[in-house]
C-alpha cells in the first residue's frame, strides 16, 4: 500500500491547476493519475486559440494552455502516472488503480480531488433511427483524427448539436477543405458560447438551423445523407418540414456528461441536473475529504474558469490535510444556495460562513434565453445583488460573487436565491 496525502484523479487542466495549488499551499506529497499516455487531457487536440484570456491575459491555445500548467507541475516536482486507470476509491480513500510497470496497486490517501472531466453524449442515446453506417463520429472523435492523428473524417459534413466543440468543428472542418452543409440545434437556442457562433458559423456563412434535428440517416455501408426535421416545443418532428442533405459525415455534438461513475462508486451525492458531484463552499463533497473540481463538477464553458475552480479545490484539500481532517467548529448554521425560475442549479450548493474563504464565486447556468434582465441575488427575502445583462443563455455560464465580510451581517440566513428578472 502506498501512502499519499492527496491523490489527483485526472491530469487534465481541472487536475493540473488542482495540484500546483495544493503545492503551494504546502503540501508535499501528491500524486496525479492520469489514464491518458501524456497530461493536458482534452486541450491537447484543442488546437484553436481562445484559451487563457482571464488566466494569462493573453490568447493561446490549447496545448500552450496546458503546457503553462504542465511546466508548472513539473518545476514544483510533483509527483504523477500516466496511462494508469483508477479502478475504485473506497470511503476510507484507498485509490485503486492500474498501469503495465505496477500492475494492479493501492494508495491510501488522506484527501481526494476529482478531476476526471467529462464525455461526449454519444449516439445510442440520441434515438436516430436508421442502420450504423461509417461516417458517423462525436465532434470530439473528429476533433481528434483532424488535429492530433491527421485524418479526415469525411468531405461533405452535417452537424447535429450546437455545443461549442460542434461550432468549432464546423470552422476546422471547412478550413481542413470540407463542406459544412448545415447546423442543426433541437433547442431554441444554441448551446455554444456566442463568441463561437460569430467565428465558427457566421464568418464562413454556414446555417444554423434551431428547434431542428435528424429524423432519418440514410446509407447501409456509409452515411450517404440525412433528413432534417423542424421540432415543436415538445421536440416532436413536424411533418412536411423535413429536408434531405447529401453528405458522408454526420458529427454529433449533443452535450457533455461529467464522467462520474467512480464518484458514484464512493457514494458522493450527484445533483441530477449537473449530473455532477453536490458540493459546499470548499468544492467537497458528501463524502468527507474528497474534492471535485472542473467538468466532472459540472461542464464548463472556459477552461480559465475549469483552472480557477481548481486552484480552490487545490488550496481547500491542502487545508482539510493540514487540519488532519478533523470538522473545524462552526457558530454559524450551513445556508442553502436555491435556483429560482430560469435558473438551473448552483455550484457550490450549500455554503459555512465559518469555512469560506474572504471570496466565493457561485456559478450556475440559465435553463433559456431572456434578453435585458438583472441577475438578482435574494438572502432569505431581502434581495442584496443585481447585476444588469443584456441577455443571459443557456450556453454561457453565469457567475455571483459573494463576500464573507457581507454574508457575516445575516447571521441567521437559511438560503441565498439566484434568478434572473426582467429589467
Amino acid at each position: 500500500m502506498l501512502n499519499y496525502d492527496l491523490v489527483i484523479v485526472g491530469g487534465g487542466p481541472a487536475g493540473l491547476a488542482a495540484a500546483a495549488s495544493a503545492r503551494k499551499n504546502g503540501l508535499e506529497s501528491i500524486i496525479i493519475l492520469e489514464r491518458d499516455h501524456e497530461l493536458g487531457g482534452i486541450l491537447n487536440q484543442c488546437i484553436h486559440n481562445g484559451f487563457g484570456l482571464h488566466t494569462f491575459k493573453e490568447e493561446l491555445t490549447g496545448p500552450e494552455y496546458a503546457g503553462r500548467f504542465i511546466d508548472e507541475v513539473a518545476d514544483l516536482k510533483i509527483e504523477y502516472k500516466l496511462n494508469t486507470m483508477v479502478m475504485d476509491i473506497s470511503e476510507n480513500k484507498v485509490v485503486t488503480a492500474m498501469n503495465r510497470e505496477d500492475g494492479l496497486f493501492e494508495i491510501q490517501a488522506k484527501a481526494v480531488i476529482l478531476a476526471m472531466g467529462c464525455r461526449e453524449r454519444p449516439r445510442g442515446a440520441l434515438n436516430i433511427p436508421g442502420y450504423r453506417p461509417a461516417g458517423i463520429y462525436s465532434a470530439g472523435t473528429a476533433q481528434r483524427l483532424v488535429n492530433i492523428e491527421g485524418f479526415m473524417p469525411g468531405r461533405e459534413v452535417v452537424i447535429l448539436g450546437s455545443g461549442d466543440i460542434g461550432l468549432i468543428m464546423a470552422r476546422r472542418m471547412t478550413l481542413e477543405g470540407a463542406k459544412v452543409k448545415v447546423v442543426a440545434e433541437l433547442m431554441p437556442f444554441s448551446g455554444g458560447l456566442k463568441r463561437n457562433i460569430v467565428q465558427c458559423l457566421d464568418d464562413f456563412g454556414i446555417p444554423l438551423k434551431l428547434s431542428h434535428t435528424v429524423i432519418d440517416i440514410d446509407g447501409k455501408e456509409r452515411v450517404k445523407g440525412i433528413t432534417l426535421a423542424e421540432v415543436d416545443s415538445t421536440g416532436k418532428p413536424i411533418p412536411g418540414t423535413e429536408e434531405h442533405y447529401d453528405c458522408d459525415t454526420l458529427l454529433l455534438s449533443c452535450g457533455l456528461i461529467p464522467e462520474n461513475e467512480l464518484s458514484r462508486g464512493i457514494g458522493v451525492d450527484i445533483e441530477p441536473v449537473t449530473n455532477g458531484p453536490v458540493v459546499n463552499e470548499s468544492l467537497e463533497t458528501s463524502v468527507p475529504g474528497v474534492f471535485a473540481c472542473g467538468n466532472v463538477l459540472h461542464v464548463h464553458d472556459l477552461v480559465d474558469f475549469v483552472s480557477e475552480e481548481a486552484a480552490a479545490a487545490g488550496r481547500n484539500a491542502a487545508k482539510y490535510i493540514r487540519n488532519g481532517s478533523k470538522e473545524p467548529e462552526t457558530t454559524h448554521e450551513t445556508v442553502a444556495l436555491c435556483p429560482q425560475g430560469i435558473v438551473r442549479y448552483t455550484v457550490p450548493k450549500t455554503l459555512n460562513v465559518d469555512r469560506m474563504d474572504d471570496e466565493i464565486t457561485v456559478r450556475f447556468r440559465v435553463g433559456a434565453v431572456q434578453k435585458n434582465c438583472y441577475v438578482s441575488t435574494y438572502f432569505d427575502d431581502e434581495r442584496v445583488m443585481r447585476r444588469r445583462r443584456p441577455v443571459v443563455a443557456p450556453g454561457e455560464m453565469e457567475e455571483v460573487k459573494l463576500k464573507k465580510e457581507q454574508l457575516l451581517k445575516y447571521p441567521d440566513l437559511k438560503q441565498i436565491i439566484f434568478k434572473v428578472e426582467e429589467a
